[in-house]
């Protein structure tokens, strides 16, 4: 399935630019997710991330497109989507209690592969070798970041309960833009983004439960309040909407190839935040993840000019 053209007055380049951006503003939801993991409850606290989104999104798209029901047709197929999402992030945060935002960026890098398995079940995407080599470079790269290019640990399995969850999260995280693909009706990104968030917010209303009552809020910390409204802001309202019109628009696996940035900025923002530089040995396993992006990037271009080729 040829991914849509571009929206009217934007340009490829810009849609990829959209979603570098949208990959800059995830990246810091590791370091923050990392410093208020502990805080509060991860149901309470991811309820009050995508409930914020929710309240953000609901003029906007009454502005822009009127708050229509979407029918239980469409709101089924949001829910599928919403999902992947709501495991997706809470294994993300219930993880970064025992592991470190290094750790889930690293991990976070065998999602295109992952998407690309799910593209060719649920969308035909192929599989072509660019993205099976992508699959295998990035999964070298990540398998080196976490284990710190210590053969020792990587023979003997060193991972710790933290990395294993977010790998679970990692697996529902694939599903996340196929399925966006093979559900989007046409209707503007904007209200697709609306229902999903406000599905997320109803699902983690559920998980909480009783937490969203017990939990003391008063002796919550500052910084993890304004750590929840910067994700739901930056990470949610901001790169949602850019990854899902990403995804519409040049597809799911160029889309999520720009994970593979996410070890390198989670470096950077660590080392700005004052947390210093990883080990010398861990730097090789960034720059293959890195080279798995641009051998999937360029595989997909190719693969496009090719069956331009065969329809001209």
């Amino acid at each position: 399935m040829a991914a849509p053209p571009a929206p009217r007055g934007v340009s490829t380049p810009g849609v990829h630019a959209g979603v570098f951006v949208a990959m800059f503003l995830i990246s810091f939801s590791y370091p923050v997710g990392e410093a208020i993991a502990n805080e509060m409850n991860t149901g309470a606290m991811l309820f009050i991330r995508f409930g914020l989104a929710m309240a953000i999104f609901a003029p906007l798209v009454a502005w822009r497109h009127g708050l229509a029901w979407p029918g239980w047709r469409t709101l089924a197929g949001y829910a599928a989507i919403s999902t992947s999402l709501v495991a997706f992030f809470w294994c993300m945060f219930y993880g970064l209690r025992t592991t470190s935002a290094l750790n889930t960026g690293a991990i976070s890098t065998l999602i295109p592969g992952l998407t690309a398995i799910a593209g060719a079940i649920l969308v035909g995407e192929r599989l072509g070798w660019h993205r099976l080599a992508a699959l295998g470079i990035g999964l070298v790269g990540a398998l080196w970041v976490v284990f710190r290019g210590d053969w020792d640990r990587f023979v003997a399995l060193d991972l710790n309960e933290g990395d294993l969850i977010f790998f679970a999260g990692c697996v529902a995280m694939g599903f996340y833009s196929p399925l966006v693909r093979l559900f989007h009706r046409g209707e503007p990104v904007l209200v697709m983004t609306f229902w999903i968030a406000t599905i997320n917010a109803t699902w983690f209303l559920l998980i909480a439960n009783e937490a969203l009552w017990t939990t003391a809020w008063m002796d919550v910390p500052l910084f993890a309040y304004g750590g929840v409204v910067f994700v739901a802001i930056c990470s949610t309202v901001i790169a949602s909407f850019l990854m899902q019109w990403g995804t519409i628009t040049i597809g799911p696996t160029r889309v999520q190839a720009y994970s593979y940035l996410l070890p390198a900025l989670v470096i950077a923002i660590d080392w700005a935040l004052g947390k210093g530089l990883p080990s010398a040995l861990t730097i090789p396993g960034v720059v293959i993840v890195l080279a798995a992006s641009l051998v999937i990037q360029r595989g997909e271009i190719f693969a496009g000019r090719s069956a331009d080729a065969a329809r001209s």
